[in-house]
């Protein structure tokens, strides 16, 4: 028998908040997995998100190391591109 592969599906920064709502309005984490076909880790990723900066937008969820890195490397870019065009 095949197994079966889910497609990845993508949320709504809306649909985000309301989930960590139910949760924090008292609504227990197995329910929501339940009636909205999420999984647990997914939940604990948006409550967690939450809980940190108190938004669920993905680029205001990054770590600072990651920031970091990401400045960094377009430095570098820059650097490497300004020393060819000289």
């Amino acid at each position: 028998m095949a197994k079966k592969t889910k497609i990845r599906r993508s949320f709504t920064d809306k649909f985000k908040n309301q989930i960590v709502q139910l949760h924090l309005n008292g609504k227990r984490k197995s329910e929501i997995t339940r009636e909205y076909d999420l999984s647990p880790s997914v939940i604990n990723t948006w409550i967690r998100q939450f809980d940190n900066t108190g938004s669920l937008k993905k680029e205001e969820n990054i770590d600072p190391l990651e920031k970091e890195l990401r400045a960094l490397r377009n430095r570098n870019k820059l650097h490497h591109f300004t020393s060819i065009l000289l």
